[in-house]
């Protein structure tokens, strides 16, 4: 690992220590999710706890050999919180038909358990997803945690890091085809999440045309919603449509878009689908050494980050810090 990637990985670590969030990891019966738990309590960042119980946790983290000692241990079985989770449950899904028989029933689900934990102030954040699907996953947060006030939906987005710097791409996760007011909204709130992970965002709306170049329903979408974005946010630095080589190469740029305020020095990459988002990012990563950082899901009350269920060891414990650094806000 180049040491730009390292030192980007240590700041993350850093950051995630100077104010310590508690993270709760569901899938406690999967060695990776125990080894990645370990690996970050080593570092001091992050509390962690873990779903499950005690007996069974001891005994995996003997087999693994792993000091789970700073961990905090909740069980699905906690009358104390079953009867506090079960009671908030009612009272937001009532009107869904939620009764207390079918919120026991529904906390069963160590998703919705978890998220209980965040929406009853248990818990700061979560990260599953090594062995549930995503829709397993966030499906409890849509419903329970809800998307921050004015933001209409959730997105994925990935840091991309790089031997010398690190950019955001996003929608690479979760929106299969946006509309205009959609994709507006991910360029706003991954401009936020940029910025909080210390980029000063310069936001390329992408496309196969740049600017005036080019016309038709596609380039169109991508138009309409860079002027939704301006409007919404019209402090960001935000451009569109560019084509990829506009957005990054300055010497296309000046001929290109010579008038652009982001283009040849975007670090904030707004895909106009999920199809070229998550192409993009993963033929990046795999052809440039590029480390892929996420996906970070973007735009809820509190974070909920999914994994894939190919996860490494290094991609949850990084997705812990990730998760810790989101709720520090």
């Amino acid at each position: 690992m180049s040491d730009f990637k390292t030192l980007f990985l240590n700041g993350l670590t850093k950051k995630a220590a100077g104010s310590r969030k508690r993270i709760v990891l569901p899938e406690s019966d999967d060695d990776r999710v125990l080894q990645a738990g370990a690996r970050v309590l080593q570092t001091g960042a992050v509390d962690i706890v873990f779903l499950g119980e005690t007996e069974q946790i001891a005994q995996s983290a003997k087999r693994l050999h792993l000091d789970l000692d700073a961990a905090e241990i909740v069980s699905l079985h906690d009358d104390e919180k079953l009867a506090r989770y079960t009671a908030k449950l009612v009272e937001l899904r009532s009107h869904k038909g939620m009764d207390e028989a079918t919120a026991r029933e529904t906390l069963k689900d160590v998703s919705f358990f978890g998220t209980m934990m965040i929406v009853c102030g248990d818990a700061d954040g979560m990260v599953s997803g090594a062995a549930h699907t995503t829709a397993h996953t966030i499906r409890p947060a849509l419903q329970l945690i809800k998307t921050q006030p004015g933001v209409k939906l959730v997105s994925g987005a990935f840091l991309m890091v790089f031997d010398d710097h690190f950019d955001l791409y996003a929608d690479c996760a979760v929106t299969i085809s946006p509309d205009a007011a959609q994709l507006a909204d991910i360029a706003v709130v991954s401009a936020k999440t940029a910025a909080q992970f210390g980029l000063e965002p310069k936001v390329a709306m992408l496309s196969y045309s740049t600017l005036d170049s080019g016309s038709g329903p596609l380039v169109d979408l991508v138009r309409e919603a860079t002027a939704k974005a301006r409007a919404a946010a019209p402090e960001l630095s935000i451009d569109g449509p560019l084509q990829f080589d506009a957005a990054v190469v300055e010497s296309v740029a000046a001929q290109k878009a010579p008038h652009s305020p982001v283009a040849g020095q975007t670090n904030t990459f707004i895909f106009p689908d999920l199809n070229s988002g998550n192409i993009t990012y993963k033929a990046v990563q795999r052809t440039s050494g590029a480390l892929a950082v996420g996906p970070i899901l973007q735009g809820l009350n509190a974070p909920v980050n999914d994994l894939s269920r190919g996860a490494t060891v290094d991609d949850i414990s990084n997705t812990i810090v990730i998760t810790a650094i989101q709720a520090q806000g």
